[in-house]
C-alpha cells in the first residue's frame, strides 16, 4: 500500500506546490488552548484556524494548486461545490483572471452563494446535493471544453490539501495527533500525503454523512447517507477513488458526530476564542469536545478549523 499512496502525492509533491502557489495564500495561525479550557486534563491543543484562509477554507489551496499547474483552456473553469471549493475556485480564477463557471446545489448556505458571487463567477444552482451539482458541471465541462477543477479527487487538489500539513508541521512540530473533518476527504488525504506516519490522523465526520466510513467498511468508495447540518461542506455521498488509498493507507481511525455534537463545536469556538466557524469547520473540534475521540494524558492534538463561510448564528439554542 505505502508504495501505491506514495506513487500518488509525496512530501516532495506537495512541497512543490507549496512553493508554487505561496504567493497566493495565506500562511494562518495557530493557536494554542490549555485541555482544562474543555475540562480535559494533562493536554495541550493547537487549533489550526484555516477559517482565516483566503474565500473562507482550505480550499483556496487546492483551488490555486489547480489553476496555476494545469493548463487553462479558453473556455476556463468549472467546478461543482457544495460551496467552499466554489468560494475557492471563484476567488482563485478572479486573482488570475480565468473564467470560472461554478455549480452549487440547493442546499448551499447563503454565505457561500454570497462569496461566489462576490468573486464574480457564473453561478449557477442545480439539484438539491452536491452530487447533482457535480453531474452538471461536468456535463458543462464536456460541452464548453472548460477544465474541471474536482472539489476533492483531483491529484492537484489533493497536493494544494497537504500544503496545509507542511505548514502546521512547521508550525506546531511536536504534535502526536491531528483531527480532521472529512466529506469527500481531500483535505485528509493530502495530510496523509504529507504526515505518512509521523503523527496519528483521525477523521471526524458527521453520522448523517458518514462516507469515509461506509468506504473503509466496504473496502471502496461507495454511496453513503449526505444529510445534517454540515451537508454543503461535508456530504459529497461518497469518498474520492484517489483519495480512499492515502486514507485507508495512513490514516488512525475516523469517528462520527452528530448534529448537536457539531453545535456544541461551534459554540465552544465562540465562546474560547470567539471564533465563528461553520458546522463542518468546527466537526473536528468537536470529537474532541465531546469525547468521541479521547486523546490520552499529555498527548498534544491539533485540530482543523477548516472553514468559517457561515451567516451570523445564535449560540443559545
Amino acid at each position: 500500500m505505502r508504495n501505491t499512496v506514495h506513487a500518488l502525492l509525496d512530501r516532495e509533491h506537495i512541497s512543490a506546490t507549496a512553493a508554487v502557489i505561496r504567493p497566493h495564500v495565506r500562511s494562518t495561525p495557530v493557536v494554542e488552548i490549555s485541555g482544562s479550557d474543555l475540562g480535559l486534563a494533562n493536554l495541550q491543543i493547537c487549533l489550526k484556524l484555516e477559517l482565516l484562509q483566503h474565500s473562507g477554507s482550505f480550499k483556496a489551496r487546492g483551488a490555486f494548486a489547480n489553476l496555476l499547474l494545469r493548463r487553462i483552456p479558453e473556455a476556463g473553469v468549472a467546478a461543482a461545490s457544495g460551496g467552499n471549493h466554489g468560494a475557492a475556485v471563484a476567488y482563485a480564477a478572479r486573482e488570475l483572471g480565468i473564467r470560472a463557471t461554478i455549480f452549487i446545489p440547493t442546499i448551499s448556505s447563503p454565505a457561500k452563494v454570497e462569496r461566489i458571487r462576490g468573486y464574480g463567477a457564473e453561478l449557477i444552482v442545480r439539484g438539491e446535493r452536491y452530487a447533482d451539482a457535480l453531474a452538471a458541471s461536468e456535463a458543462w465541462a464536456a460541452h464548453t471544453g472548460a477544465m474541471r477543477v474536482h472539489a476533492f479527487d483531483q491529484e492537484e487538489t489533493l497536493s494544494g490539501q497537504g500544503t496545509l500539513a507542511l505548514e502546521l508541521q512547521e508550525q506546531a512540530p511536536d504534535l502526536d495527533t491531528v483531527l480532521v473533518a472529512v466529506g469527500g476527504g481531500g483535505l485528509l488525504a493530502g495530510m496523509a500525503g504529507w504526515y505518512g506516519e509521523r503523527v496519528r490522523l483521525v477523521g471526524v465526520e458527521p453520522d448523517l454523512a458518514p462516507t469515509l466510513t461506509r468506504a473503509l467498511e466496504a473496502g471502496h468508495p461507495v454511496d453513503a447517507e449526505a444529510g445534517g447540518i454540515a451537508a454543503d461542506s461535508l456530504a459529497p455521498r461518497r469518498v474520492g477513488d484517489l483519495v480512499f488509498p492515502l486514507v485507508r493507507g495512513y490514516v488512525d481511525r475516523v469517528v462520527l458526530v452528530s448534529d448537536d455534537d457539531i453545535r456544541l463545536g461551534q459554540k465552544a469556538l465562540w465562546n474560547l476564542l470567539r471564533i465563528v466557524a461553520e458546522p463542518g469547520g468546527a466537526a473536528a473540534f468537536s470529537a474532541l469536545l465531546t469525547g468521541k475521540y479521547r486523546p490520552s494524558s499529555g498527548e498534544r492534538v491539533g485540530v482543523i478549523v477548516s472553514g468559517g463561510n457561515t451567516t451570523a448564528v445564535s449560540f443559545d439554542r
